[in-house]
């Protein structure tokens, strides 16, 4: 069988799977799960058939049209280069994950069969954008994501958190995706093609590059969460554990950055461009990262921190390194699905997302040793100490902005967007150390109560947890390695911002620590209110219900304060503004929702009391007038001929007056 066939069966099998799923989820349920785990994990197999056979060599490439245009084509086209191989091989072990994992998740969920449906759309999704080589049709991958994600944050609609949040993804990422599109429509009319290769092979030619990027980053900062756009992803939260997983790691938020690491000569023709790529990447890190430091649900903290790494990725794009956002794309899929799959199996064991409420609960590490040890080598890959494998990456891309500020090693990022890139990485990377030790200080270090005692979680959930396990710890070994995947360029840590990075890390992990040590002291007997226990109970529900009991964690701000919280006492007086996402929510509903509903009440009003009452009244007055002359025709004669009369002396008065007054 040829590459390119294999190629094509990779997106191919998990929507076939998506497809039979749907329709035999109820005639025949038996065939549900096997539906969801089967084709994903064929594609997985196949994924990393295509990959060998690349081999970091010539892109894989095929071409068909798909209809004619008269203009610009459109066509089915693949091109599978380093990249590409490796980013699908991503998405099929992540996706393949948490379809295994959601077997026993959402075992006893009446939704599962469409539940398992969508997820394997989203990853054939996914999985078309990763290998097609044509502009519209990657389109096509990036719409149908967002049409699952709103489907599957939504999941557990009973709960008004997940309908407002699956809502407001859906709005909030088409909000970019509208200039998006209009830059596509811009770039393919400027390159008269929609084929990548071609469009790469026609920047010189192209006569608004900074509008069309700037237009191109809006649908980035959408899909991929970035600043301002990204208010979003934490709200995200209250879709399935799985869900989180498979959208944070290896799918929508990671298409951006992948979208733009394809078209990265296109970006670096606007100099402009990239510097506003890198300021956006510089705000997201930061802000994303004192956000994470304040949250007080578990999956919120790993949500901003999804917010900042992918800042970091999209950072090493503006310093024009594809390699080194490449690298911590793989190594962050790894790590932050393992992240989340950990979360829900210790959501289940706390039976709360709460962090406040872990903190007051002795003995939970006992209760999920796998879940512990796994999070734990997440958290270190997290806060990039070495040998995890974010380490690696991490310093790649801090490498990378060294070298655009500094103007060595053949950087093709502009100075500025450098020295903006390498300060807020390394300032995100003390906070980065610091929400990383705190989550794990506050999750599995309580004092008080005895965990509740659950039945141990099923192997189906704890096993994937030990293979993602694996490239957590070890993918950063590949850094001689995968320059052959990607640009060629060395991927190698370098000794100054290692050393800087790593010493800032293990500073940030310290203090934490020695914040929590004093705030635990004085906090021991603060009772915080009853911990939910759910013995027995499905995971799924246990965390329906977690979502609907912790409330505040979806709004603003927690009304109650926890003194025992460290990451109270390290931001001060910018806890609560943190806590609160600085307020962007506000912000945006009061600059743009509010001002869009009102427009709409008002159209309604015009629509119903304006528009409705002119058009009753066009039609009643006919009415109205037919009725009238109906009354006079009432079949006397001597009514007629009275009426006849009294015209004809009116006339003849008003004749006599006319001559008179004349």
């Amino acid at each position: 069988m040829s590459t390119v066939t294999l190629a094509v069966l990779v997106p191919l099998l998990p929507f076939l799977g998506a497809v039979a799923g749907l329709l035999l989820g109820r005639t025949a349920p038996g065939f549900v799960r096997p539906l969801a785990v089967l084709p994903v994990l064929a594609s997985l197999v196949l994924a990393v058939l295509v990959a060998v056979r690349q081999g970091g060599g010539d892109p894989v490439e095929a071409v068909t049209e798909l209809t004619p245009t008269g203009s610009v084509p459109i066509e089915l086209a693949l091109q599978v280069d380093g990249f590409a191989a490796l980013a699908a091989v991503l998405v099929t072990l992540v996706a393949a994950c948490v379809q295994i994992y959601s077997t026993a998740y959402l075992r006893h969920d009446a939704r599962y069969p469409s539940y398992a449906a969508l997820v394997s759309l989203f990853t054939a999704a996914m999985l078309l954008v990763v290998y097609t080589g044509d502009l519209m049709v990657l389109l096509v991958g990036w719409e149908v994501m967002g049409i699952c994600s709103y489907f599957l944050v939504g999941h557990y609609w009973e709960t008004p958190e997940a309908r407002a949040a699956s809502l407001k993804a859906f709005l909030v990422t088409k909000a970019g995706d509208v200039p998006f599109l209009i830059g596509l429509f811009a770039l393919a009319a400027d390159a008269r093609s929609f084929r990548i290769t071609e469009v790469l092979d026609s920047v010189d030619r192209i006569d608004h590059p900074t509008l069309i990027a700037l237009l191109l980053l809006a649908g980035v900062a959408g899909k991929s969460a970035q600043f301002p756009l990204h208010t979003w992803l934490p709200d995200a939260m209250a879709g399935p554990t799985p869900v989180s997983a498979l959208i944070h790691a290896a799918t929508m938020v990671a298409a951006g950055v992948y979208f733009v690491a394809r078209l990265l000569p296109l970006f670096q023709a606007s100099e402009a461009a990239m510097v506003v790529l890198a300021v956006m990447a510089a705000v997201t890190m930061i802000g994303s990262a004192l956000a994470a430091l304040a949250q007080d649900d578990v999956k919120r903290v790993l949500a901003y921190s999804t917010i900042g790494q992918l800042g970091y990725m999209t950072g090493a794009l503006a310093a024009g390194d594809r390699s080194a956002a490449a690298f911590h794309l793989l190594t962050h899929g790894a790590f932050k699905a393992l992240l989340f799959l950990g979360a829900g199996v210790l959501i289940h064991a706390a039976g709360t997302n709460s962090l406040a409420a872990m903190s007051r609960m002795s003995g939970l590490r006992a209760r999920v040793p796998d879940a512990y040890w796994t999070m734990t080598v997440a958290l270190l890959a997290l806060a990039a100490i070495p040998p995890f494998s974010g380490f690696f990456s991490k310093e790649a891309v801090l490498v990378a902005a060294e070298h655009a500020a500094t103007g060595h090693g053949g950087a093709a990022g502009p100075v500025a967007a450098g020295w903006t890139v390498l300060a807020a990485g390394l300032l995100t990377a003390l906070l980065t150390a610091a929400y990383a030790a705190r989550l794990w200080l506050r999750a599995f270090r309580g004092r008080g109560t005895e965990a509740p005692a659950h039945a141990r979680q099923p192997l189906a959930m704890n096993a994937v947890l030990w293979v993602l396990a694996v490239p957590s710890l070890a993918l950063g070994a590949a850094f001689g390695v995968l320059p052959a995947w990607f640009d060629g360029g060395s991927l190698a840590p370098g000794w100054t911002t290692s050393l800087l990075a790593t010493g800032i890390a293990l500073v940030g992990g310290v203090v934490t620590y020695a914040t929590w040590r004093h705030t635990t002291a004085f906090a021991a007997g603060t009772p915080l209110g009853a911990v939910a226990a759910h013995p027995g109970a499905d995971p799924g529900q246990v965390e329906a219900d977690a979502i609907a009991s912790h409330a505040p964690a979806y709004g603003d701000v927690a009304d109650a304060p926890d003194p025992s919280d460290p990451g109270r006492l390290l931001l001060g007086p910018l806890h609560r503004h943190a806590a609160a996402g600085f307020h962007l929510d506000a912000f945006q509903r009061t600059v743009f929702v509010r001002p869009v509903t009102a427009a709409a009440s008002l159209v309604r009003f015009l629509d119903r009391e304006v528009v409705e009452t002119y058009v009753r009244g066009a039609a009643a007055t006919p009415r109205l007038l037919g009725a009238a002359v109906r009354r006079a025709q009432t079949g006397n004669l001597q009514t007629y001929v009275s009426a006849l009369l009294a015209g004809t002396v009116v006339l003849a008065v008003a004749v006599v007056l006319a001559v008179s007054g004349a």
